[in-house]
């Protein structure tokens, strides 16, 4: 049934314009010949029975004057007749004689054949054909009186005729207002059609321009149009998604290329350790039992690498997890509050402080945090929970030598790592700074590097959104 549906719409899907401009142009030009049609119709039937009417009153009008004479005398000679009521007569109601006639109707039988209906005295008629001599095509607006008593005796028909104007005789007010309404609609359809060209122009410039766009030139833009319209935000829009589209790609491959290196580098070193064991022919067991303790450092840092990599993964797929409202303060405190390591670390809070987030992916960022900051630290670290400005601030200080100015903004770069970074960490990925960032930015939130004037070393300022305003369901 459906095959057969679309067979019998085959023949009116062909016929329908394929393109915007033709389906605009034809839309208009259909909806105007639409108004038109009804539009014309109602002035052509307007304009003929208002000047039919001028005309009948007219002849009307004549026809009174001649009641109003031979109601005491009779005419001698025709009756004297005016522009633009030239013909007259005075008939005999009941043999149909023609008592008295103007001048163009002398020896002419009666202009019409019909009487007025019973009980009414006005008749209002056409003819139309010889009257007179005129032309075959003429038609004349016929009005009558009937008449008692007058001169020529009783019941008498005194009729008064004007001609039709050829405009109306012959349907050429019709064919006047119908040429008028096809110029019109051919003047408006070539109007709309080159409107709806020159507007979708920028249409074409764009789109021959994203034919033109690969992956291996995502630095082109779009061609904006100088007109601040629909199309120019649209050709804004498209390169706003360009702009971001050539980023993601970007970081992709520098990803791609960061993460070969990092593998490849700990893959190469395990490869190289293996091969030279194997090579020995007299292994000595302990040489291999260093070899398998190395290996397994190795082992554990390409797994650390390949979680991180797991991680930044689900991240730029903006894997959605549940939110939850979490107290920072508590969390703080459970995570790290007696916690022994190279440097001691305290935690300072001054009540609940609660933020909607993640909880696992919240204690990966502030345990990233920490880490980080015991690489470096020479003895102490300091983590205050607070409310700023409202919003959940979590602060992270080291007594260590500090980040440089010109590189706080680089340690959050994928893995990047500092010179004292790497001396402190040789097995580390570059990677904790980053994933710890791109967490707190998925929160709206912000993670940012700094001078601690509290203990001299580092600071790291962790600022999430105000907590008094939680997601909506959409968006956990």
């Amino acid at each position: 049934m459906a095959e057969r549906q679309e067979r019998s719409r085959g023949p009116w899907r062909a016929l329908r314009p394929r393109t915007i401009r033709a389906r605009v142009t034809a839309g208009a030009v259909a909806m105007l010949a639409l108004v038109l049609c009804v539009a014309l119709t109602a002035a052509a039937l307007l304009i003929r029975e208002l000047t039919l009417s001028q005309l009948r009153e007219r002849a009307a009008e004549g026809a009174r004057h001649v009641v109003d004479h031979i109601m005491t005398e009779r005419y001698d000679g025709p009756i004297p007749a005016y522009e633009p009521i030239t013909r007259f007569q005075v008939i005999d109601w009941q043999t149909d004689e023609v008592l008295a006639a103007s001048d163009t109707l002398r020896g002419v039988p009666p202009l019409t054949e019909h009487d007025p209906e019973p009980g009414d005295f006005r008749l209002d008629d056409i003819t139309c054909g010889m009257v007179a001599g005129d032309q075959s095509g003429d038609c004349f607006q016929v009005v009558g009186y009937a008449v008692t008593g007058s001169a020529y005796g009783d019941d008498v028909l005194v009729l008064a005729a004007t001609r039709t104007p050829l405009i109306l005789a012959e349907n050429v007010l019709e064919m006047v207002l119908l040429g008028t309404s096809v110029a019109l609609l051919f003047g408006t359809g070539i109007i709309i059609w080159y409107g709806v060209g020159r507007a979708l122009r920028p249409v074409e410039q764009i789109s021959a321009e994203m034919d033109r766009l690969s992956v291996s030139d995502l630095h082109r833009r779009l061609p904006v149009p100088k007109s601040d319209d629909e199309i120019a935000h649209l050709a804004r829009t498209a390169n706003s998604s360009l702009a971001r589209l050539e980023e993601a790609v970007t970081r992709q491959r520098r990803f791609v290329s960061d993460a070969s290196h990092e593998l490849r580098n700990p893959i190469a070193g395990m490869r190289t350790k293996l091969e030279v064991e194997l090579s020995d022919p007299e292994p000595d067991q302990r040489a291999r039992e260093r070899l398998l303790t190395g290996l397994l450092s190795d082992t554990e840092r390409l797994e650390n690498i390949v979680s991180d990599l797991l991680e930044l993964a689900r991240l730029d797929t903006d894997v959605a997890m549940k939110r939850e409202k979490v107290d920072l303060s508590d969390l703080a405190e459970g995570e790290f509050s007696g916690r022994r390591g190279s440097a001691e670390v305290l935690v300072h809070t001054s009540g609940p402080v609660y933020a909607y987030v993640n909880r696992l992916r919240v204690v990966r960022v502030l345990t990233n945090l920490v880490a980080n900051a015991e690489r470096h630290a020479n003895g102490r670290i300091d983590i205050i929970v607070q409310h700023h400005q409202g919003a959940a601030v979590v602060e992270v200080h080291d007594d260590g030598s500090g980040i440089p100015v010109k590189d706080r903004e680089r340690v959050f770069e994928r893995f990047s790592r500092l010179p004292e970074s790497r001396e402190r960490d040789p097995g580390g990925s570059g990677l904790g700074l980053p994933i710890s960032r791109e967490i707190v930015q998925a929160y709206g939130g912000t993670l940012v590097a700094g001078h601690s004037d509290l203990l001299g070393g580092a600071l790291f300022v962790l600022r999430l959104p105000d907590p008094s305003n939680p997601p909506s369901e959409q968006d956990r």
